[in-house]
């Protein structure tokens, strides 16, 4: 099913909107109006009614039922709309005038303090009563006045019909109107999109201005940025990924072909083959090491390695590794030592292989003599652990990209050395954060340092 499109969608919103308040508008005018002439009429049946009861009365000057008639003509004759009548309790009139049509109809209905309303003949009535009294009478007597507003209702029915089609005419207008408006408000959201489908590989370092961006679309567009910057830091990434691993699996292919072509341009001794299968083997095993080191990282990549954890001592795992790399150091000349002590939750097996890759690591590059140390530190909330070798410095601008993969600060090392693929300390980095922890190194004075901080042992939560 086709969605609408957003502009046809704020159209009709407007339109929505406009049509309920011309709708509300048009009731209360409609409902006003026929307040205002009910008001009217009630107005000048009351006064009319109030006349009355004083030319009855006897207050308006005469005593004589003759004057008394003609000041209730001279009163009533003017307004050809309004009739009225007296009559007795017995049903006897006193007074008429000439139409004769004051009481009212059967069926008649109140519409409110004491006015009834009525249709006779096609018209519309309205009409009031009150008690009156004769100057020297002492028969009670009712007056009847009835309105003949049929003028006053189909001015109304008019009114009304006129703002239907007002009502009809501006929901048109407002449709016109709200289409435009929103074409012209969402002008920016087009250029936006614009700009979003012209991106392309050799454009992701383009980024939408702000400068016209309104600012209902400002977040909108600085997420959109926010997602080029991380998409071309990606790209790049996955680039330089590309490019490392195909230099690191050139090396070893091509050391395995070649050795496979020499060896197979005569026939030659039993040793000779045993010696190129050996050559083969170690070529083999850093092939191994590389894939098994990104198979890894692609699983860590993806939230697959979770760690199994228990209750570490981090000292007792550093002096089992010390046994591990004793023979390794005493054949460099190197001495190991540790200090301090932590627990940390984690899984034994991944912390094995974070301090293991820094021991190696520093082992590698620590000159004959000198002393590599493993320093525990401890405190509420974490455990920091520190590996110091003397050597060489590593410059300030590889820092940042140690932790990257295949990343070598070393331009002088010979590419494709057996047992470093540069993917140990992003292993290092990924099963720190795996842990929750941070990695981080410095060089300087001498001595480079690489830390790992993990959080103190926190007992988990029993489901």
């Amino acid at each position: 099913m086709k969605r609408t499109s957003l502009t046809l969608r704020l159209s009709l919103m407007f339109v929505c909107a406009t049509v309920a308040v011309l709708v509300v508008a048009g009731f209360t005018f409609d409902a006003f109006s026929r307040h205002h002439f009910k008001g009217l009429d009630r107005q000048l049946m009351t006064e009319k009614l109030e006349s009355i009861r004083k030319i009855m009365d006897g207050e308006a000057g005469s005593a004589d039922l003759s004057e008394v008639v003609l000041q209730l003509q001279a009163l009533l004759g003017a307004h050809q709309e309004l009739s009225a009548s007296i009559v007795t309790l017995s049903g006897r009139t006193i007074f008429a005038t000439s139409d004769g049509a004051a009481q009212p109809a059967s069926n008649a209905h109140e519409v409110g303090q004491d006015m009834l309303e009525w249709t006779a003949a096609g018209h519309m009535y309205r009409g009031m009563k009150a008690e009156v009294h004769l100057v020297n009478e002492a028969e009670p007597l009712t007056a009847w006045l009835s309105l003949d507003v049929t003028s006053h209702m189909q001015f109304v029915e008019t009114l009304r019909w006129w703002l239907v089609i007002g009502l009809a005419v501006s929901a048109l207008v407002s449709a016109a109107l709200g289409w435009l408006v929103a074409r012209s408000g969402l002008r920016p959201v087009a250029q936006v999109t614009q700009v979003a489908a012209s991106m392309s590989v050799g454009s992701l370092k383009e980024r939408i201005p702000l400068e016209s961006v309104p600012h209902e679309l400002e977040l909108l567009v600085s997420s959109f940025n926010a997602m080029l910057g991380r998409l071309e830091d990606s790209f790049v990434r996955l680039s330089n990924f590309s490019a490392d691993i195909a230099h690191e699996l050139r090396t070893p292919i091509s050391n395995l072909r070649t050795h496979t072509e020499v060896i197979l341009t005569k026939k030659r001794a039993p040793e000779d083959y045993e010696e190129n299968l050996y050559s083969n083997l170690e070529d083999l095993n850093r092939l191994s090491g590389i894939i098994d080191g990104m198979l890894f990282l692609a699983k860590s990549d993806n939230g697959l390695v979770l760690p199994d954890k228990q209750k570490i001592e981090l000292r007792s795992v550093v002096e089992k590794l010390f046994e591990y790399y004793q023979l390794l150091a005493d054949d460099t000349g190197v001495k190991l030592q540790v200090s301090g002590h932590g627990t940390v939750y984690g899984d034994g097996t991944m912390l094995d292989r974070m301090i293991s890759n820094l021991l190696s690591n520093a082992i590698r590059y620590t000159s004959s003599g000198s002393t590599i140390s493993v320093d525990i530190i401890s405190d509420r909330n974490t455990v920091l652990l520190s590996v110091t070798n003397p050597g060489d410095e590593i410059a300030a601008e590889h820092l940042p990209r140690l932790f990257d993969r295949f990343y070598r600060a070393d331009p002088a090392r010979r590419e494709g050395a057996t047992s470093n693929a540069g993917l140990g300390l992003p292993i290092v980095k990924s099963l720190a954060e795996a842990h929750d922890g941070t990695v981080g190194c410095y060089s300087g004075g001498g001595h480079t340092v690489f830390t790992i901080t993990l959080p103190a042992l926190v007992a988990p939560n029993r489901a």
